[in-house]
């Protein structure tokens, strides 16, 4: 028995890019996490420009990327002329 077809509205073939214009300037917040350390405050307040921190991830790990706090991916770190950006390798399916 094969499942019934869903009878399209008419006027709405394929859906394209443009049909999103409506969400295009909506903002988001994106966040990648490169790893993460314990501290006390003290420590904390110690640190001044250049200080290194020691995080819990190796060269090469995968970061994970956050869009609205929410896991949506994992990708690399890359450098785009002088500066960091990060590509995306693996896209998280929500569950």
């Amino acid at each position: 028995m094969e499942a019934p077809q869903r009878a399209r509205p008419e006027g709405h073939g394929e859906r394209t890019a443009a049909d999103l214009e409506a969400v295009f300037d909506v903002p988001v917040r994106i966040s990648v996490i490169l790893g993460r350390t314990r501290m006390p405050v003290s420590e904390l307040l110690k640190m001044d420009t250049g200080t290194v921190i020691e995080l819990d991830r190796q060269v090469g790990e995968a970061v994970e990327i956050f869009v609205n706090d929410r896991l949506v991916a994992r990708g690399e770190i890359v450098l785009v002329e002088d500066k960091l950006g990060v590509t995306m390798t693996e896209i998280i399916k929500p569950q």
